[in-house]
């Protein structure tokens, strides 16, 4: 490509991300609502703003450096003092519970109606169990829910992420593998994968508490000083195992947030509008790369994939994650009724299905059409009928008491 090329296509793409949000915001709509469709057309119409033509080999590792700076941000959001009760129950068997049982259902389901190999069914399957800060908080932010329900859905997203990042990335060396292995070895390199996240959390950490704590540092240089670590962090532990530096990312936020000594703002303009931008450009970005022949016969097949995640997987996970919490009945079917997918989705797909595509897996190529189309659906769905559902179910605050 041309350099003319070049700089009309950044530029293209930085003003659909902002501009997409400007409108969302003034038509009082999810922003993912806007960016995808707003992508995936200027994809269609112009070669400019393909990602993969402007940065080659360095889209994807920058893709991953960004969704690390967005979970950190989201977890500097997640205080365990704000968890109470049947809440702190709640979200970690939302997680434990939701990441093998939407794995194995949506692999079983993929294949049949999607017309996948089982290898590119249970990458689908991998893919599909994230939900995320992304698309969770925007939502929430939205429909207003009680706290209770808010926190253990915004705990659930940011949670559930990077784990389905690296289930993601384990799933994606045993599908490339020549060898067979049993699930044995595949949980010992999940584990692997969580275990190098978490020394990296570590090392990120004390790195942070010597620049936050001990440095003399004004607010400017703290925020950029958390950045360049987080991305420091997150690109080390990548080198060493695929997107376990997510895991590092989410669990260095939440550790700065949680304990004590750390001073952080309540508001952090640099980074949350660093994050909003990075939002913007990445939806932007990987819809870009879907193109129209791809979702030729796939709008169907994903619709009854939508109903099965919708209307199967999703209520199964809640009832069985809040069984015995002491959850209002309310409470529980709105936790069945909120499970978006976002861009850790999106990130994973655009990353190994091309690979896939390029070892001859059968199916692989709708991969990525698929997740686009399922996270649009998703978001569309619960983002129109999260408000009414959130009034009838009785979840939603009350009304605010006029002066």
């Amino acid at each position: 490509m041309s350099t003319d090329q070049i700089l009309f296509g950044v530029g293209l793409i930085l003003v659909l991300a902002v501009g997409s949000q400007v409108l969302a915001s003034l038509l009082r709509i999810p922003a993912l609502i806007v960016l995808l469709p707003a992508g995936f057309t200027a994809g269609a119409l112009t070669s400019n703003v393909d990602p993969e033509r402007l940065l080659g080999p360095a889209f994807q590792p920058l893709v991953s450096l960004a969704v690390a700076l967005i979970l950190y941000d989201s977890g500097l959001g997640l205080q365990w003092g704000k968890m109470r009760g049947r809440a702190r129950r709640v979200a970690p068997r939302l997680v434990i519970w939701g990441v093998p049982v939407t794995f194995a259902l949506t692999a079983v389901f993929a294949g049949p109606l999607l017309g996948m190999s089982a290898k590119a069914s249970l990458m689908t399957g991998a893919i599909l169990v994230v939900s995320g800060p992304t698309v969770v908080g925007p939502l929430l932010t939205f429909i207003r829910p009680t706290e209770s329900v808010q926190r253990i859905l915004s705990w659930e997203g940011s949670l559930i992420d990077p784990v389905g990042g690296v289930l993601g990335a384990v799933v994606f060396a045993e599908v490339l593998s020549s060898t067979h292995h049993g699930p044995g070895h595949l949980l010992g390199q999940f584990f692997l994968s969580i275990g190098i996240g978490v020394a990296g959390a570590l090392v990120g950490l004390a790195v942070l508490w010597f620049c936050l704590c001990k440095l003399k540092l004004d607010d400017l240089l703290r925020a950029t000083s958390q950045l360049a670590c987080v991305v420091a962090v997150a690109a080390v532990c990548n080198i060493f195992r695929d997107d376990s530096g997510l895991t590092a990312a989410i669990l260095m936020g939440i550790a700065v947030v949680n304990l004590p000594g750390f001073d952080i703002p309540t508001r952090r303009p640099l980074s949350e509008t660093l994050v909003q931008l990075l939002i913007g450009v990445l939806f932007v970005s990987i819809s870009a790369t879907v193109t129209p022949e791809s979702l030729h016969g796939l709008l169907l097949p994903t619709v009854g994939l939508v109903a099965v995640l919708v209307l199967v997987i999703r209520p199964l996970v809640a009832f069985a994650a809040t069984i015995g919490t002491g959850l209002t009945r309310g409470e529980r079917l709105f936790l069945s009724w909120m499970a978006p997918r976002g861009i850790v989705a999106a990130a994973t797909a655009s990353t190994f299905s091309a690979q896939l595509v390029a070892q001859h897996i059968g199916g692989a190529s709708k991969i990525l059409p698929v997740t686009f189309l399922v996270i649009i659906a998703t978001v569309a769905l619960y983002g129109l009928t999260g408000v009414p559902v959130a009034r009838r179910l009785g979840v939603t605050h009350p009304p605010q008491p006029t002066q």
